[in-house]
């Protein structure tokens, strides 16, 4: 018999409410019409013979809004059935009479009753509760794919409320968002209320806010991000300059014992501490326990005393999940239902232990200053491990992973192969700085490193060797074993030291600590040009005529500053025409901030007479293969493919042309035939196939270009394997003896794939910035902006909180993926989100020289007894780094 649909239909009415639809009427909401509403549905299934599809589309609707209707019926149905079965309760029915009433059986009114019942009824509606008030607060909600793993719910319970939402006449508009950094482009699912449209929403996407909220019992309640606990400014001293504040920048000294101020065990750490709710002060927190009366918290800062100390803090952003700009860590006991109390007012963005596990390898800029012969040690050293590295991942036996490490070994080559960095030197690190001002000048605090032996510090970008201070480890020093202890990766220093490096504070600076027995990296006593030179010579006054340097002028002008000083070291330019140009960096760098001449510094220091002889040309910019290196390009438009016989990237132009139209001041029109440029940037040493093309001819180049061609070699061979690599076959019978490890990794990837509401929202945010800094500074060069793009997706990243939760492999898990359990698109996509260090490990098992328990056990005792970790390691004859991997595999 055939039906038809618009009348067997019609007396649903229309959606929102209306009519018989699911919502309906009674005693309960809902609790007629969701029962019609399921009854109808069965019988048109059953007796009439429709499919889903054709249901759905009588009702004019996807067939998964309604399966998502039929849920919230569901729902509705049972929360009546519970009302209904409670009051019967109440009234003093047995379970059977209830089930004779309700015409259900005894275990079913058992099951009503059970206590939580009502709460996994709700849900839907909790959640819709839940994102109807972001809505009213935010307007235009990311509710993509990824956003019920961070909200702790699963994605059919999302999209059953954002259904119910739908009928009350929400809407759902889908938005296209650039990534930064590529060309792509990312799909965002928006949220926004009835009276939004798309066009609002478009004008609006850097608007898009995602959910600051998390449920911990399945979507029964939502908790959203806490506010920070913020401290009286009566409590709060601040040290201004004219007081010597200056001398220790960025240091934010704390009383210890204060249950509000705790670092959580820490000895240090950088933080962020909201200050009457309005300002925040941001720095290195560190325990002092000599501060003035009455005082509980002590701001240096170079700034002057204004009369009003909140002029000394900054600001809070007026963003209630993100005060401080900054992605932190709060620090708090469980509170009644389970949610956090916040109990300190420590904002930790870096904690003790957070800056050892920094990259402390040596930069171009850096080594390029000392002797070609240590720059050809340690870029040797760099490439045997990269050819070890490639060594091991042709070794892998399973394809899927093989593949995976050689596409990712070829992109890390061949950025090595651009970047430049070599290999550290032994038992370097990076440490953050502290100061300690009854230390010598000559001294440092340094419970990583031999008491007693010579060390340097190097911070990034440095002017040359004369930045680079060499002191003496001093860990007896009583102060700093006071203040900093057995200290995982911070250094004591004379403040005057850090003068020297640069120019560092001690907001959160950070130095490479490198021990120097037999000199290897030369250091220089400071130049006499720099001694006492004070940029503020330059000042402009308030009424000057004189064109101020703008924000846009800054970076590009410090580049070409930077690019001068490393050419002049590498075409060995004398120390008093390298003091010039760094006396008039000193002057960039301060220009915009403080209204310096920076031309007439250009000219007094001779800028021009240096750029034609070291770069030929006043006008002229980078001139030896480091400065070049990393300078961008943009390629006509291309398609790329690997040559399969050698591995390497073989580009072919497609030719595109645009005309571009110029309008002279005539008015006449001139068109002009130009080639399309391909969307992604390059740089010219990843272009040039022959590195030493980029040279100018000096020995440090040519050890710098031998290296960058042979990692090239190793990206084009890594390359040329991954092509010849095929997949390994998927095993439903492996899944089913591995079912508890296949279920266990898919529960690691969908914890993983929290972060993708996170990252959409950080490139929502990171567009936005871009475009509000393009529009005041329309001139921006290519080169800029890129940067800018990167740089405003880091921030965007610390903002949002977007990062990866890696994926650790169990051993278990490693057998069920090699025995073909896992499918090859779920298994890259788990290689994706994965500890690659940790897969690499596995897949290329090697052993690790760990200390075994009775030494462990020693190095603990010495430690507990005051022994720095130096110390301890010495007496084991193991290196510190065994020595703090042990103790941390020991922990776990």
């Amino acid at each position: 018999m055939e039906i038809d649909e618009a009348t067997w239909l019609k007396h649903y009415g229309t959606k929102r409410h209306s009519g018989r639809y699911p919502w309906g009427s009674g005693e309960q909401p809902g609790q007629h019409g969701s029962r019609d509403f399921l009854s109808d549905i069965e019988e048109m299934r059953t007796k009439h013979g429709m499919s889903e599809t054709e249901i759905a589309r009588g009702f004019g609707m996807t067939t998964t809004q309604l399966r998502n209707l039929k849920t919230i019926a569901k729902e509705q149905k049972k929360q009546a059935d519970i009302g209904m079965a409670q009051r019967l309760k109440d009234k003093g029915y047995s379970n059977v009479k209830i089930g004779e009433r309700m015409g259900i059986n005894e275990s079913s009114v058992r099951a009503l009753l059970k206590p939580g019942e009502l709460d996994k009824a709700t849900i839907t509606k909790a959640t819709a509760d839940m994102l109807k008030g972001h809505v009213d607060e935010k307007h235009y909600i990311d509710v993509g794919a990824g956003t019920e793993l961070h909200l702790g719910i699963t994605r059919k319970k999302l999209d059953t409320a954002i259904t119910a939402l739908e009928q009350e006449g929400y809407k759902i508009y889908w938005v296209k968002v650039p990534q930064l950094g590529t060309n792509h482009e990312t799909n965002v699912k928006v949220l926004v209320g009835p009276h939004t449209d798309w066009p609002e929403l478009n004008r609006n996407r850097d608007n898009i806010k995602s959910i600051a909220s998390y449920s911990e019992d399945g979507g029964r309640s939502f908790d959203r991000i806490q506010p920070p606990l913020s401290i009286d400014s009566k409590r709060v001293g601040v040290r201004y300059a004219e007081q010597g504040g200056n001398k220790f920048d960025g240091v934010i000294y704390i009383r210890p014992g204060k249950d509000d101020l705790s670092l959580g065990g820490a000895n240090y750490a950088q933080v962020r501490i909201a200050v009457n709710g309005t300002h925040y002060l941001k720095g290195m927190a560190m325990h002092h326990d000599n501060l003035p009366p009455g005082v509980d918290i002590l701001f240096n800062t170079n700034k002057s005393d204004t009369g009003n100390k909140l002029d000394a803090m900054k600001p809070m952003k007026d963003d209630p999940t993100n005060p401080f700009g900054a992605t932190v860590r709060q620090i708090g006991v469980p509170g009644p239902g389970g949610k956090k109390k916040i109990t300190s007012a420590m904002n930790i963005v870096n904690e003790e232990g957070d800056w050892e596990k920094w990259s402390s390898s040596l930069s171009s800029q850096m080594l390029s200053k000392q002797s070609p012969k240590l720059a050809k040690e340690q870029l040797g050293i760099a490439y045997d491990r990269h050819k070890n590295q490639l060594d091991e991942i042709m070794s892998v036996t399973n394809p899927v992973v093989k593949k995976r490490m050689l596409e990712d070994y070829a992109d890390s080559a061949d950025a090595a192969a651009v970047h430049l960095k070599a290999a550290a030197l032994p038992r370097q690190g990076t440490h953050i700085i502290l100061p300690i001002d009854t230390l010598k000048e000559g001294e440092v605090y340094a419970p990583n490193f031999r008491n007693g032996e010579r060390v340097v510090l190097i911070r990034h970008p440095h002017g040359g060797k004369f930045e680079i201070p060499e002191l003496t480890v001093n860990n007896n020093h009583p102060e700093s074993k006071r203040l900093l202890g057995d200290a995982k990766d911070a250094i004591g220093i004379h403040h005057k030291v850090a003068e020297k490096l640069s120019g560092a504070d001690f907001d959160g600076d950070t130095v490479l600590v490198i021990p120097n027995p037999h000199g290897k990296v030369k250091t220089q006593p400071t130049l006499d040009g720099l001694k006492n030179f004070d940029p503020q010579r330059y000042k402009l006054p308030e009424d000057s005529s004189i064109p101020r340097m703008t924000k846009k002028q800054t970076g590009p002008e410090m580049g070409d500053i930077s690019n001068l000083i490393t050419d002049m070291h590498i075409k060995g330019a004398p120390l008093d025409e390298i003091s010039r140009a760094v006396r008039h960096s000193m002057v960039v760098i301060d220009a915009e901030k403080h209204g310096l001449d920076y031309k007439r510094s250009a000219v007094d220091h001779g800028i021009a007479d240096l750029k034609r002889r070291y770069q030929g040309g006043a006008n002229k910019g980078a001139a030896t293969i480091v400065s070049r290196a990393k300078s961008p390009v943009r390629p006509e438009e291309r398609k790329l493919r690997i040559d399969p016989n050698t591995g390497k990237k073989v580009y072919e132009y497609t030719g595109a042309k645009y005309i571009k139209k110029t309008e002279r001041k005539d008015g006449t029109v001139v068109e002009k035939e130009m080639p399309v440029l391909d969307k992604r940037s390059s740089t010219k040493l990843a272009e040039e196939e022959d590195a030493h093309k980029l040279s100018s001819g000096t020995p440090i180049e040519k050890v710098y270009a031998d290296h960058s061609n042979r990692m090239k070699d190793l990206a084009n061979q890594a390359r040329k394997e991954a092509l010849a690599t095929k997949p390994l076959p998927y095993s439903r019978a492996a899944k089913e003896r591995h079912h508890e490890e296949v279920r266990s990794l898919e529960a690691k990837l969908n914890l993983a794939l929290r972060n993708s509401p996170l990252e959409r929202q950080a490139h929502v945010i990171g567009n936005a910035i871009v475009r509000q800094k393009q529009v005041a500074n329309p001139d921006m060069t290519k080169a800029e902006l890129k940067k800018l793009k990167s740089q405003a997706l880091t921030e965007a990243r610390n903002r949002t909180g977007a990062k990866k939760q890696r994926i650790e492999i169990t051993d278990r898990e490693w057998e069920a993926i090699q025995a073909g359990a896992i499918t090859t698109h779920k298994l890259t996509q788990i290689l994706s989100n994965a500890d690659l260090d940790r897969v690499k490990e596995l897949a290329t098992p090697k052993s690790h020289k760990l200390m075994d328990q009775s030494k462990t056990n020693r190095a603990l005792l010495l430690l507990a007894n005051g022994y720095t970790r130096a110390q301890v390691a010495d007496q084991l004859g193991v290196s510190v780094s065994t020595l703090k991997r042990s103790l941390s595999e020991g922990d776990a």
